[in-house]
């Protein structure tokens, strides 16, 4: 919403000084240098009111490319399904700083060789994936574990959508050994499930940690991947990826 508002006001700013220069000296800007004006300003005030460094390169370029697509005279219907799609795909990003960025199969494996073999069949292992994305996690845990209770809870649309789906052609959904919630895991109680998983963001994580502690029974356990939680030590370091990245553990 930020880098919306700063771009807004580029614009504004790119129309005023366009109107001065046209006023004082007769000189008419072309869209193009118009469209790289407003670019400029537009990162110059994203910088100015801190966002991101990975911000500045998508301003600048923006103005851009919109005069460029509208040179192509496309049917607005496309750019309704574009809007229509990614709102499904993130859902409510803007608010929870949480992307979709899925893990990986190595993670996978790592987080399979950290936990207990499985319980009886009356008390299996319950694990919960916190922003399970199209099921990745969910689905190969239920095949490399068939007696843990497996659920993953998404908040977007689609890739909850997706998820059920898989489930059911694999036959793990519907009663099987998977499920997916459509929901916000800050709903949850964190005390139904032995083992949390998580793959958010920095943002998320002083949250997640207050969650964890207050709700999770001792002796359960708390994964994050990639990001650790500032403040609290873990008790778990695991490389889970060929590119170094660490999959974190805290026993509570």
């Amino acid at each position: 919403m930020r880098a919306l508002l700063l771009q807004a006001a580029a614009l504004l700013l790119t129309l005023l000084l366009r109107q001065a220069l046209h006023g004082l000296a007769g000189i008419v800007l072309a869209p193009l240098p118009m469209t790289l004006l407003q670019g400029l300003i537009a990162a110059l005030l994203s910088h100015r009111f801190g966002l991101a460094r990975w911000w500045l390169p998508i301003q600048f370029l923006f103005p851009v490319a919109a005069l460029l697509v509208n040179a192509l005279h496309l049917p607005p219907l496309i750019f309704l399904a574009g809007f229509v799609f990614f709102l499904l795909l993130f859902w409510s990003t803007f608010r929870t700083q949480v992307p979709y960025y899925p893990s990986r199969a190595s993670t996978w494996r790592a987080v399979d060789a950290l936990l207990p073999r499985d319980g009886a069949p009356e008390a299996p292992l319950r694990i919960i994936d916190i922003g399970s994305g199209f099921g990745g996690f969910v689905l190969s845990m239920a095949g490399r574990r068939p007696q843990a209770s497996l659920t993953g809870i998404e908040i977007a649309p689609l890739p909850w959508l997706v998820s059920r789906l898989r489930a059911l052609f694999h036959g793990a959904g519907e009663g099987g050994r998977a499920r997916f919630i459509l929901g916000d895991y800050t709903r949850l109680d964190f005390a139904e499930y032995d083992v949390v998983f998580a793959y958010l963001s920095p943002a998320a994580m002083t949250a997640l940690w207050n969650k964890a502690r207050a709700e999770m029974r001792p002796g359960s356990l708390l994964l994050s991947y990639e990001f650790p939680i500032e403040g609290a030590a873990p008790d778990i370091e695991v490389n889970a990826s060929n590119k170094g990245a660490i999959l974190y553990g805290w026993r509570i």
